[in-house]
């Protein structure tokens, strides 16, 4: 698969933003265990032709329609949501200074 990920700008960090940030999103991800591009080369071609031998199949294995342009953006957001949290800076703990007499 071909995935292109462009640094626009490094600069500073922005007060109140979360990273990382989706810019643009094109095309749906292939489904996994697919079969590779050969496999789904065939899996659009049946998924698309209700007449086309494996369509019943095809469906059934993936659960639902599947629409090659749709990059599930709100899928992405969510993820990213989910990665910011994890590499958000956690709060230190104030160190404790013990004084001796």
């Amino acid at each position: 698969w071909h995935h292109v990920i462009k640094v626009e700008k490094i600069g500073d960090a922005l007060p109140g933003a979360k990273f990382p940030r989706l810019v643009r999103a094109i095309g749906a991800c292939p489904p996994e265990d697919v079969g590779g591009f050969p496999g789904y080369a065939d899996f659009l071609e049946a998924m698309n032709d209700p007449g086309h031998e494996a369509h019943d199949d095809m469906m059934r294995w993936h659960g639902r329609k599947f629409d090659p342009e749709d990059a599930d953006i709100g899928g992405i957001l969510d993820n990213f949501e989910r990665l910011s949290k994890k590499w958000a800076p956690k709060p230190r703990k104030p160190k404790t200074s013990t004084t001796r007499l």
